[in-house]
């Protein structure tokens, strides 16, 4: 690891200004990406910025019809917050399992959405509900924020503050994930708000999160794991790497599907 300054600010302004005064700075939010490449030598900024001390990126509160998480609240705190667990409960789900508790206690929904890591949970629920990242400088719905493999919109200077959900009146995940890692081999995310159905894809996208529309077609149907009954989602653009091929990974798509399905609908676990 290559030497560096650590810089612990109080708030998302003072982040901000940190980020805008140091050359190289990165922020620090649970470090599970950030620390191991430094570690590597793959990364060597010139400063890090600390935002756990952030109190204003912290909290979970429910706002009439959505559902607002600060960047810096945990997965075990979205797991077992009781505000997520009543209005989303599959986001709590999906929470619940990221990692191993050590994961759990330390990563932050804040810096998984900002890595977006193609195998990452958050997105997929991001996409599927339809929710609005929230910054220092302006406010991006989760279809303009997620824009490639490890890519966002994120500009130089910018700072997740919060992320805002629609409540959903169904909603479930399903991964079927690596066993040492747990990262989704493939995970689905689907909602449904009102007459709007949303099926998100994670783990398993050439260029990252995405939606498959002809599941969503036929969910539009009868919202029901049997809809899908036959449905195929197609190889073509879907990773493949040396846990899974493109064909097969393609197929748990249509699985993780109804699984995601029947636990939206109370049908499954």
């Amino acid at each position: 690891m290559y030497a560096f300054t650590y810089h612990r600010p109080t708030s998302a302004r003072q982040a901000a200004g940190l980020l805008a005064k140091k050359e190289d700075a990165k922020l620090l939010a649970g470090g599970h990406t950030l620390l191991p490449t430094m570690k590597q030598r793959l990364a060597a900024p010139s400063a890090l910025v600390d935002l756990s001390a952030c109190a204003d990126l912290k909290g979970i509160v429910r706002k009439g019809r959505n559902l607002v998480i600060g960047a810096m609240s945990t997965h075990a705190e979205v797991a077992a917050s009781p505000e997520v667990q009543e209005a989303i409960p599959a986001l709590a789900f999906l929470a619940s399992h990221i990692g191993d508790p050590h994961v759990r206690h330390r990563g932050t929904i804040g810096g998984s959405v900002a890595n977006n890591d193609p195998a990452a949970d958050y997105p997929a629920a991001l996409l599927a509900l339809g929710a609005t990242v929230v910054t220092n400088q302006r406010k991006l719905t989760a279809a303009e924020f997620f824009t490639g493999l490890y890519e966002t919109a994120l500009e130089e200077g910018e700072v997740i503050t919060r992320v805002s959900f629609p409540v959903a009146s169904k909603a479930g995940y399903a991964k079927f994930r690596n066993p040492a890692s747990r990262y989704a081999l493939v995970g689905v995310f689907v909602a449904k708000r009102g007459s709007e159905i949303a099926v998100a894809v994670t783990g398993a996208g050439e260029g990252g999160v995405f939606r498959w529309p002809e599941a969503e077609a036929a969910l539009k149907t009868r919202f029901t794991a049997k809809s899908l009954d036959g449905l195929k989602a197609t190889a073509k653009g879907i990773n493949a790497d040396m846990h899974a091929d493109a064909e097969y990974r393609a197929h748990l798509i249509g699985v993780m599907a109804k699984q995601a399905v029947a636990q939206a609908t109370g049908k499954g676990a």
